[in-house]
């Protein structure tokens, strides 16, 4: 079996970005932003920070998607030959493509709030009454984003368990056995 440190490690090092950074983001960003002292204040913060981590988050998906498709040039014979491995590639395309689009549609939805300026946030998703009356499509961004910081590192995290999954088809016992059983 051939090499493929390059592929391999921008497929690896950029879900982990992609998976770990949102979901620290979600966890401790969100939650500090809430501890900014009014609730003007969470909603700048939460936005600054996530408006800061968006260009590291689309180099890191990148570099995720270009290791993917080395992988899958690399791999082409197993997956053609080896059963259980274009199984494993469907859904792990599948899983990928509802990770982007839940990651650019969250993105969508957090340039609505940041375009609202400091908007007033119970925390970094949160938002609080004044908002929901006084900038009740704002309210409902927020309300949506509440849901996809979580939604976005489970869809990585299955990725990350797909990957563990692929890297054990790889063995040369579950190789031989995969093509034996073709």
């Amino acid at each position: 079996m051939a090499r493929n440190t390059l592929s391999r490690s921008l497929h690896d090092l950029g879900l982990s970005a992609w998976f770990g950074g949102t979901l620290a983001n979600a966890v401790a960003l969100n939650a500090a932003a809430g501890e900014a002292g009014t609730d003007s204040a969470t909603g700048r913060v939460a936005n600054a920070g996530w408006d800061r981590w968006t260009p590291v988050n689309a180099a890191a998906i990148g570099a995720h998607l270009i290791g993917s498709i080395g992988q899958v040039r690399a791999n082409k014979q197993r997956v053609a030959q080896q059963q259980g491995v274009a199984g494993m590639s469907t859904l792990k395309t599948l899983v990928t493509a509802a990770a982007l689009g839940a990651t650019a549609y969250s993105r969508v939805l957090g340039q609505r709030v940041s375009a609202a300026g400091a908007v007033p946030s119970k925390s970094g998703t949160r938002p609080s009454k004044r908002t929901k009356v006084a900038q009740a499509e704002v309210a409902a961004a927020q309300q949506q984003l509440d849901t996809l910081q979580w939604v976005i590192p489970a869809l990585t995290g299955t990725l990350v368990a797909i990957s563990s999954y692929a890297g054990e088809q790889q063995r040369p016992g579950e190789v031989a056995k995969g093509i034996a059983a073709v």
